[in-house]
């Protein structure tokens, strides 16, 4: 592709050689003169000048390149984004039943839905057009997945569950198993039954491993736009927000509430009933206790998780006491010396 197609394709401006063919996209480092790489940060910045890439996305107030080829944007990362998906189509899969593939009594199948090898898919269910359900997935009863949604290979879908349309579920996720309910009776816990729902938007992206459970009453939901890493963990009854970001291994206890544009770290862990505000951002690893509300916009760290410019305090004070300590040890010998010395 030429860079000057790729421009007006990005709705975007060039300098340089517009006629200059592009082969593929790569990093600064690894980039060749048929490449296409992009600056997003002050690093990428400073390796730009030495990089053999043929042309460069750049931020709108890059300064004027001498003999390179750059196409400007306001964001650069966004823009490259689009671009590897030019280079890199997604294989289309031939719509079709795969003949090992077992459907249920009463199940809807839209146009141009393709359906791997040794699916099975419940009774009553619907699966919107243009979906794609890899190989040996599990769709259970009632369960409805919107048009142009994609399952990848070994999902697993509980009964009574919606998906939004064009949602993305990788390999091994499991939606709508029972939430972690039991009672303690006569000291044995007794499960309590689960017997809600699953409801997840448009557009939400699942990672691999991660486990979405029901409601013991009513729904656990998951908005529009979110998008939740590898090996996260959802309970039952949590209220996930719209365009919130989870990355991996974080995991929410029951009746957890996020609301829209949260950020939420790796391994973090989140109490029951806990309520994270609109646009807060939770550092990697903290720990959110029982019940806690994380207000709106702020940012926490730590376990309990405390706001930032707390939690960095409280890590300073740490780095002294070792010092502390050896001042204390210093002053009680002086006292010591102090207390021989009297008459």
């Amino acid at each position: 592709m030429r860079v000057r197609e790729l421009a007006e394709w990005l709705g975007a401006t060039f300098e340089g050689d517009g006629e200059r063919d592009l082969t593929g996209v790569a990093p600064l480092d690894a980039a060749a003169q048929s490449d296409l790489s992009f600056v997003g940060s002050r690093k990428a910045a400073a390796l730009a000048e030495s990089s053999p890439a043929g042309c460069l996305i750049v931020p709108m107030e890059w300064p004027s390149p001498s003999g390179r080829t750059v196409i400007r944007t306001e964001q650069p990362r966004t823009a490259f984004a689009r671009s590897v998906s030019r280079f890199n189509p997604t294989v289309e899969l031939e719509p079709g039943l795969h003949p090992t593939a077992v459907i249920g009594a009463g199940v809807s199948i839209g146009a141009l839905v393709s359906i791997a090898p040794l699916v099975t898919v419940g009774d009553g269910s619907r699966i919107g057009e243009g979906c794609r359900i890899g190989p040996g997935c599990a769709i259970g009863k009632r369960v409805v997945i919107g048009e142009g949604s994609v399952l990848h290979a070994n999902v697993s879908i509980y009964d009574n569950v919606d998906i939004g349309r064009g949602a993305i579920l990788h390999s091994g996720c499991v939606i709508g198993a029972d939430g972690f309910g039991f009672v303690l009776e006569n000291g044995r816990w007794e499960k309590f039954p689960q017997v809600g729902r699953v409801e997840i938007g448009d557009f939400v992206e699942i990672g691999a491993g991660s486990c979405v459970d029901r409601a013991a009453l009513g729904v656990t939901s998951i908005g529009e736009g979110t998008k939740l890493d590898n090996m996260v963990h959802v309970a039952h009854n949590c209220r996930i927000g719209r365009h919130v970001v989870v990355a991996a291994q974080t995991g929410f206890s029951g009746g957890v509430v996020v609301e829209d544009h949260a950020i939420i770290g790796g391994q973090v862990g989140i109490g029951d009933k806990a309520r994270i505000e609109s646009g807060a951002v939770l550092g990697s690893g903290c720990g959110v206790l029982t019940s806690k509300i994380v207000r709106a916009g702020e940012t926490v760290w730590g376990t309990p998780a405390r706001p930032l410019k707390a939690h960095l305090e409280q890590l300073a004070s740490l780095a002294r006491l070792p010092e502390m300590r050896r001042e204390v040890s210093d002053l009680k010998r002086r006292l010591a010396e102090l207390e021989r010395a009297k008459p």
